[in-house]
């Protein structure tokens, strides 16, 4: 099915994290993607890696959107008690400033993602980067290759037009 850009919107898909992986397909349906570091400085407060996460997604929307859709790595279980707390705060934080925005946002479970891009819904992290390499992507790490991978699976199962 051959679709016209006039009729794509800018969705954003993302893995949310300390480095969190990214990926954007324009309402031109260009797909760009990467990383971008949350790790807290030295000297910051507990809320300033949420605070720069909103200013970036500001930007992101600012300089590639307006963004219509979010996809994001809906994840239930964690491999600690930091990582949890991590993610829980960059949750709030993209919701709250989804809904500021009028943005649907949806998690697409973490099983889910890597039978869409595997076939296997355990797949590894070396397995999720050869799958974005597949794809024709170079990913920098498996962060940036499962917001890829999240992409392409709600372009392929949200009606194409996601």
């Amino acid at each position: 099915m051959t679709q016209s850009n006039e009729h794509l919107r800018c969705i954003l898909a993302l893995d949310l994290g300390t480095t969190t992986g990214w990926a954007i397909r324009g309402y031109d349906g260009l797909i760009t993607t990467g990383t971008a570091s949350f790790r807290p400085g030295r000297y910051d407060g507990g809320g300033m890696r949420y605070l720069r996460f909103t200013n970036w997604l500001t930007e992101l929307d600012r300089l590639s959107g307006p963004i219509s859709a979010i996809w994001f790595e809906e994840v239930r279980r964690h491999a600690g008690t930091d990582a949890a707390h991590v993610y829980g705060g960059l949750m709030a934080s993209l919701t709250s400033w989804g809904e500021l925005r009028g943005i649907p946002y949806e998690g697409v479970p973490v099983g889910t993602i890597k039978r869409h891009a595997t076939g296997h819904g355990n797949a590894n992290k070396q397995a999720m980067i050869a799958a974005a390499r597949a794809r024709g992507y170079s990913p920098a790490d498996d962060n940036e290759a499962d917001a890829i991978a999240i992409l392409h699976w709600a372009l392929e199962n949200q009606g194409g037009a996601a």
